[in-house]
């Protein structure tokens, strides 16, 4: 059976795979909820993610928009990228897979 056959003989469509933005240059004060709230009007969300520094909280200037539909997304990167947001320019692009970083070694035995 053929990716995409049904096993009768006919094609069935192939559920879209989510589109991941990474959205860069965001203010320091940024919330998942206004994330959310910016992009939303662009399709359906998925995941959210503003990256906070772990001992302060505070963000770290950069997300992670997950879109359900390739077209929104697409609109959303036309749309957005250097849009300006609260006085900042923002970045919004396809995310790159994450890499596999080396474990980081602190020293010791």
């Amino acid at each position: 059976m053929s990716r995409g056959d049904d096993g009768h003989g006919e094609r069935r469509k192939e559920p879209e795979m989510a589109v991941r933005l990474y959205v860069g240059n965001l203010p320091y004060n940024i919330t998942q909820s206004r994330l959310q709230e910016i992009f939303s009007p662009f399709g359906a969300l998925g995941e959210i993610t503003v990256i906070s520094d772990k001992f302060s909280g505070r963000s770290k200037g950069f997300g992670f928009v997950e879109f359900e539909d390739a077209e929104a997304a697409k609109s959303a990167i036309e749309k957005m990228n250097g849009a300006d947001l609260d006085g900042r320019n923002i970045i919004v692009n396809e995310a790159r897979p994450k890499e596999d970083r080396p474990a980081r070694s602190f020293g010791g035995r």
